[in-house]
């Protein structure tokens, strides 16, 4: 089918869709929700046999809806109704929640549904199961509704409705959830009241509160064991950028605030403030990473060596300078331990999405300049990379859990075997951020995977790369796990017999011949220098575009129109650049 869809903005819900539509066979484009005129516009100029809405704030016009079947995807349950059913899902302590599909009439989410689908909640940001849960179950929704799509072209479709004796039926029409529902009393409230509260509103719009006396809204929020005489309310510690909070019956880490118009780590938002609280970092090795701690090393014995795991779970992915240098040395530190495979497992929402833009834009606003920020983090980041590169001692396996953006995805192809979960999107490009040209070894590490053809059509695509096609094209080398669980335990179980396999001599000493040969052809130095230059220009030439790009994405600023490689409606002749599908890899 020709499927329009019409979003808010491009978030990971519509790049999932998208993906896996596109997959399917579908002839998609894409139109942002700017204005009633350019939507109307895209299906004169479009002609699609439906709309898709994934991610929308407002309502689609009766133009559209009253001639086109509009199908609006609905983070909540069938009845359920308005702006924040996620938000009130987790604020409630629901077990279950779901997504429905249904057609856009002219009262809000209440038109007739074309499918669900459920799933089980678990305690986490809203962000996380946005992400990863409410994600799978839209897929599984979406692609329900369309299989009876013929049934509705054919007049005899009929809509769902919810059995009356169903008692998880809970859904009604909820108004936006304001701050006053979401207020935290430190005092009175108890660690998991306050998380709920919390994780409800990560993302967006946070929880408006104060630290150090001082109003902002707090987001990315993890528990602590109760610390012996402090007072509800309390600020006790800091560690990884978070601060430590203490509640009437424990603790919480609380990582990001917002005091003007974008997030930063707590200790950067209140640097002088939180400067005067003792530090308290965790140990990098350690059994396990949940404990808000952004870096975590742990090992798995067996009888002929070990299997290291490096988790780094860093804020929506962004890597700051100083977050690369304090990653770089845990990578260090793993080498120096006597293993025979490394597992670099990122974050478990994202591996990683390069550079750290509000950190960049933060320098900026204080009087330093955005361009020798973004030098030094685009060193720090190639200086991973080469990290990763140069382990010629041992063999390396980037597990993504999570997506992965930018000078992330070159991060993880810098080592030996690729391992992406199967609802993993990749964007391995850059130019959607003011055209940079981007470093991270990507011009040697793209083309040796997918072939210098396949990289260009990559690069200049611009679109993301489901964990699935990534694997048909060559760019990773295998793609399993439903879930996250499933996938962690499947890495497990590869890695370790990588490490305990017959061959781990020959392979290792392959991999030691390959590099030496890649390095006398063309130094990795040639490389970085190359990339370098370009980015030079990008951070500190006369085309002001990349630091126009961050501002605009820092800010969240809305958008003024729908990319020319998304929206394949408004392209001369209708055709739209399609990602690479086929493998060049040697």
């Amino acid at each position: 089918m020709k499927i329009l869809l019409l979003t808010h903005s491009f978030n990971s819900l519509a790049q999932r869709l998208f993906e896996v539509l596109s997959v399917d066979g579908h002839e998609l484009s894409v139109e942002f929700d700017i204005a009633d005129e350019f939507t109307v516009e895209a299906v004169t100029l479009f002609q699609p046999d439906l709309l898709l809405a994934p991610f929308l704030k407002r309502a689609i016009p009766e133009a559209v809806w009253s001639r086109l079947p509009c199908l609006v995807v609905h983070p909540g349950i069938v009845g359920d109704r308005g702006p924040s059913a996620l938000d009130r899902a987790i604020h409630r302590g629901e077990a279950e929640w779901g997504v429905t599909v249904l057609q856009a009439e002219a009262e809000m989410d209440a038109g007739p549904v074309w499918a669900s689908a459920r799933f089980p909640m678990r305690v986490a940001r809203k962000s996380s199961l946005y992400r990863n849960e409410l994600s799978d179950a839209a897929v599984t929704a979406v692609l329900a509704a369309l299989a009876r799509f013929d049934d509705w072209r054919a007049g005899h479709w009929q809509p769902l409705r919810p059995r009356a004796d169903d008692p998880a039926v809970r859904g009604r029409l909820w108004p936006a959830m304001g701050q006053a529902e979401r207020r935290i009393d430190w005092v009175a409230d108890d660690t998991a009241s306050i998380l709920r509260r919390l994780h409800a509103a990560d993302g967006f719009p946070g929880v408006a509160d104060s630290l150090f006396g001082l109003p902002c809204r707090l987001f990315d929020a993890h528990p602590a064991p109760p610390e012996a005489g402090a007072a509800p309310g309390q600020l006790l510690a800091r560690r990884d950028g978070a601060v430590l909070r203490a509640t009437r019956d424990g603790a919480i880490w609380i990582g990001q605030v917002k005091r003007g118009d974008f997030k930063l780590p707590a200790t950067v938002a209140f640097a002088a403030e939180a400067a005067a609280l003792p530090e308290r970092p965790a140990p990098l090795q350690r059994e396990s990473g949940d404990d808000g701690a952004e870096l975590c090393y742990r090992e798995l014995d067996t009888p002929r060596g070990a299997v290291g795991f490096l988790s780094f779970e860093f804020y929506n992915g962004a890597m700051a300078t100083e977050q690369c240098r304090r990653l770089a040395a845990a990578i260090a530190f793993a080498r120096s331990r006597p293993t025979r495979v490394l597992v670099l497992e990122g974050g478990a929402d994202f591996w990683s999405n390069g550079i750290h833009l509000n950190r960049i834009e933060a320098a900026q606003l204080a009087g330093a300049s955005a361009a020798d920020e973004s030098w030094a983090n685009i060193n720090a980041m190639n200086d991973l990379c080469l990290a990763i590169l140069q382990m010629t001692d041992r063999l390396t396996v980037a597990a993504l859990r999570g997506n992965a953006g930018a000078g992330g995805c070159f991060l993880a192809l810098a080592a030996d075997e690729v391992w992406a979960r199967e609802g993993v999107i990749l964007n391995p490009h850059y130019k959607n951020m003011g055209n940079l040209y981007g470093s991270e070894y990507w011009t040697y590490l793209l083309p040796r995977r997918v072939g210098p053809e396949a990289a260009r059509t990559i690069m200049a695509a611009r679109l993301p790369l489901g964990a699935p096609r990534a694997l048909r094209a060559g760019l990773i080398d295998a793609c399993f796990g439903v879930d996250r669980p499933a996938f962690e335990a499947e890495v497990a179980r590869r890695a370790l017999a990588f490490a305990t396999a017959p061959d781990y001599a020959g392979r290792l000493a392959a991999k030691q011949a390959r590099r030496a040969t890649d390095e006398a052809i063309k130094p990795l130095a040639a490389y970085r220098d190359e990339e370098l230059a370009r980015m030079h220009r990008n951070f500190y030439g006369f085309d002001p575009s990349y630091h126009g790009a961050r501002y605009h994405f820092v800010m969240k600023s809305p958008q003024s129109w729908t990319p020319r490689h998304l929206a394949r409606h408004r392209e001369p002749g209708g055709v739209a650049v399609a990602p690479a599908s086929g493998s060049g890899r040697r």
